[in-house]
C-alpha cells in the first residue's frame, strides 16, 4: 500500500483512539464534584474539555518518551514501520472501547502501549523494544504513581478532617462542605493534568510513525500541528462521548464527602503533573483511584474492601498484555500486504461500530458500565456501612 495512505490512516487512527481516551477517562476528573453537587454534569464536562485542551500545550516529555525512547532506533532509524504502528492504533482502539463497552477496569495508556509493543514485536522481534525504558517509564510508574497518590491523599484528608473538627455536627458539616466549591479547583487541576498526560501519547505515536516513514528526524519532538491537532480530538472526546462514563457516579461516590473529594482530586494533579514533567507516561484512571481509596482510608471509620481492589488490579494488570495480543494479531494479518491492511481496517471498523450500537441498546447503570474510578471508591467501606456491619454482627 502507498506510504501516503498508511501515513493518513495512522494520523486518522490516532486521533480516533485520541478521542476515544477523552471519553473513556477524563470524565472522571469531575465524578466528585458532581457526586457531591459542586457543579453541574454539563458544566463539569465543558470545563473539563477546555481543560484537556489546554493541558495538552503545557508539555511534551510524555510523547518524546514513546516517540524517542520506547522503541529503539537501527542504523537507518526507528525499527518500526508505518504498517506495525497502524495495526498496534487498532490494538489499542480495540481493547479500549470493549472494556469501557463491558465496564471493566482498564487503562487507556496502557492499551496504546501494549497495541504498539505487541505490533513492534510482529514487525521486528523482540528486541525491537527497549525494555529499559518500558520499565523505568511505564511500568514503575504504574505501580508506584497510585500508591503515592493514595498516601497523599489519605494524608491530606486526615489534615483536613483535623483542621475542620469542631465540637457542633451541624457547624462542622457546613465548614466540611466548603471543600465543595474547592472542588471545582482541585478537578478541573486534574483534568488539566490529564491533558499534560494522556494528550502527549497519541502526539508521541503519530510523531513516531512520521520518524519511521523518514518523514521526520529522528530525535525531534512533535510538530505544532501533531500537537493542536491531538489536543482537539481529547477535547471533543471529553465533551462529546464522558456521559456515558459521568451517568454512571452515582452508586460508589456518592460516599465520598467534599472534604475527601478535594484532598483525592488535588493528590491526583499533582502526581500526575509530576509524572508529565519527569516524562512518565501514567493512567490516569490509576492514579485517580489510588487517591479515592486513599482519601477514603483517611476518613475516620472507613476500611477497604480488598477483594473489590484486587480486582480493580486485575483488570489493570490484564490490560497491556491483552491489548499487546490484539496488536500483534493485527500486525500479523498487515503482514500480508495492501489485503491485510484492509482487513485490519475493516475489522476495527466493524467493532467500532458494533461497540456503538450496542451501547445505545443496552441501558448505561452501574452494573455494565461503571466508571473505572467510581469502582475504586466501592472499594471503599463508608464509616456508615462498617458501623451496620458491626450492628449486624453484634
Amino acid at each position: 500500500m502507498d506510504l501516503t495512505v498508511i501515513v493518513v490512516l495512522v494520523v486518522v487512527l490516532a486521533l480516533f483512539f485520541d478521542f476515544t481516551n477523552g471519553f473513556h477517562d477524563t470524565a472522571n476528573a469531575m465524578a466528585t464534584p458532581i457526586a457531591t453537587g459542586a457543579l453541574k454534569p454539563k458544566v463539569a464536562v465543558g470545563l473539563a474539555a477546555a481543560l484537556n485542551l489546554v493541558g495538552a500545550f503545557l508539555s511534551t516529555e510524555v510523547a518524546r518518551t514513546i516517540s524517542n525512547g520506547l522503541i529503539k532506533e537501527g542504523d537507518g532509524g526507528v525499527q518500526i514501520l508505518p504498517e506495525m504502528i497502524f495495526a498496534g492504533l487498532i490494538g489499542a482502539i480495540v481493547w479500549n472501547l470493549v472494556t469501557w463497552l463491558f465496564g471493566l477496569p482498564s487503562s487507556s495508556s496502557h492499551a496504546l502501549f501494549g497495541g504498539l509493543i505487541g505490533a513492534a514485536i510482529v514487525g521486528a522481534g523482540f528486541g525491537v523494544v527497549d525494555y529499559s525504558v518500558l520499565v523505568s517509564k511505564v511500568i514503575l510508574p504504574a505501580l508506584i504513581a497510585p500508591v503515592v497518590a493514595g498516601v497523599v491523599a489519605f494524608t491530606a484528608t486526615r489534615l483536613a478532617y483535623a483542621i475542620t473538627r469542631m465540637p457542633a455536627s451541624s457547624a462542622q458539616s457546613g465548614v466540611r462542605g466548603r471543600f465543595r466549591y474547592g472542588q471545582i479547583f482541585s478537578s478541573s487541576l486534574v483534568a488539566l493534568a490529564h491533558g499534560t498526560n494522556d494528550a502527549q501519547k497519541t502526539m508521541g505515536v503519530i510523531t513516531l510513525m512520521l520518524i519511521s516513514a523518514g518523514l521526520q528526524d529522528s530525535g525531534t519532538g512533535p510538530q505544532i500541528w501533531v500537537i493542536v491537532t491531538c489536543a482537539v480530538a481529547i477535547a471533543l472526546g471529553t465533551y462529546m462521548g464522558g456521559w456515558r462514563i459521568i451517568r454512571t457516579l452515582g452508586a460508589g461516590l456518592t460516599d465520598v464527602k467534599p472534604a475527601q473529594g478535594f484532598a483525592a482530586e488535588t493528590s491526583t494533579a499533582a502526581t500526575i503533573l509530576a509524572s508529565s514533567h519527569l516524562g512518565f507516561a501514567l493512567s490516569t484512571t490509576q492514579v485517580a483511584s489510588g487517591s479515592v481509596i486513599g482519601s477514603g482510608l483517611g476518613r475516620k471509620g472507613s476500611s477497604v474492601r480488598w477483594r473489590t481492589a484486587g480486582r480493580i488490579g486485575l483488570g489493570w494488570a490484564m490490560t497491556l498484555p491483552a491489548s499487546a495480543v490484539v496488536g500483534a494479531l493485527a500486525a500479523f494479518v498487515a503482514t500480508i500486504g495492501t489485503a491485510g491492511i484492509i482487513i485490519d481496517l475493516g475489522v476495527g471498523l466493524a467493532v467500532i461500530v458494533t461497540i456503538f450500537l450496542l451501547s445505545r441498546r443496552n441501558r448505561v447503570d452501574s452494573n455494565n458500565a461503571i466508571s473505572e474510578v467510581d469502582a475504586a471508591s466501592i472499594a471503599v467501606r463508608s464509616p456508615k456501612a462498617t458501623r451496620r456491619k458491626r450492628r449486624v454482627a453484634g
